[in-house]
């Protein structure tokens, strides 16, 4: 089943040197699954997410012959009914997530008010599945967490707050911009084994957007690879590193390996043609 289907998302911004095109006709799909898109920085990942939700601000230019949430157009919906998408229906959480939190609350009242605005209930019960959700992304003593401030917390720790935050009014889409970038090895795969089995027990879609090719093959089951705005390249997560495009054999090249060490490692020779989508 199709849980949001993009076709033709275009993003363009009006600048003193002309019209610069952000992302360039892409078309995809996502089922419940866990869809992983890469790309150098500037490939056009970042923009995609918020081109769905409607968060391009002018001079920003999101045109799409199609978006539709579980055969809805949310092309034709106005400002008001998009707040009720976001968080509600999809969640999206963003690059360095512990810098999305509000410095002057607590922790517990920013999940509370996640609660609130999308669902009709008390204080009390809004506490109550705040603390579950922390609980559920494995912060240990969730009490303490819910009267501390963003700055009293660790990364990791952050990076939990703020995936329990977008999970709390459970969407049927999570897109995760990069949500472990700053994170070390172990806390990275602590916190991609807790989305991971969040995503899987709601019957989620997931869009993990990443710069990392070795993570998006062992977490993701599909990937898209971007370049200049365009999607280049279509395949199946683990069958990642026998992608066949230039781009993706020339990105794969230039990641260091433990098994087939080099003195020096490849530079990214870049054909025009890419950016035209051949």
């Amino acid at each position: 089943m199709s849980l949001l289907d993009v076709e033709n998302l275009r993003v363009s911004f009006d600048t003193s040197q002309g019209v610069v095109e952000a992302v360039r006709g892409i078309s995809f799909s996502l089922g419940q699954e866990r869809l992983g898109i890469v790309g150098e920085s500037g490939s056009g990942k970042s923009m995609t997410g918020r081109a769905i939700l409607r968060l391009v601000r002018p001079p920003g230019r999101v045109e799409a012959d199609r978006i539709a949430l579980e055969g809805q157009d949310l092309q034709s919906l106005g400002e008001r009914q998009m707040r009720k998408v976001r968080g509600r229906r999809i969640s999206m959480v963003m690059q360095d997530p512990k810098f999305s939190l509000n410095p002057v609350m607590t922790v517990g009242e920013q999940i509370m008010e996640a609660y609130l605005l999308h669902a009709r209930d008390s204080r009390r019960a809004a506490r109550r599945k705040a603390l579950e959700m922390l609980e559920a992304v494995a912060i240990r003593d969730p009490e303490r967490v819910m009267k501390a401030y963003p700055h009293e917390v660790s990364g990791g720790m952050g990076q939990r707050i703020m995936i329990a935050m977008m999970l709390i009014p459970d969407p049927r889409i999570l897109i995760a911009d990069e949500p472990t970038s700053a994170l070390d090895v172990s806390v990275q795969r602590k916190v991609l084994s807790i989305m991971d089995g969040l995503v899987r027990d709601r019957g989620m879609g997931l869009i993990f957007i990443s710069h990392d090719l070795n993570l998006v093959s062992e977490f993701c089951d599909r990937v898209l690879i971007m370049y200049a705005g365009r999607i280049v390249e279509t395949c199946d997560a683990a069958r990642l590193h026998e992608a066949r495009h230039p781009y993706t054999r020339g990105l794969l090249n230039s990641l260091p390996r433990l098994d087939a060490p080099r003195a020096r490692l490849e530079v990214l020779a870049r054909d025009p043609a890419w950016a035209e989508g051949g």
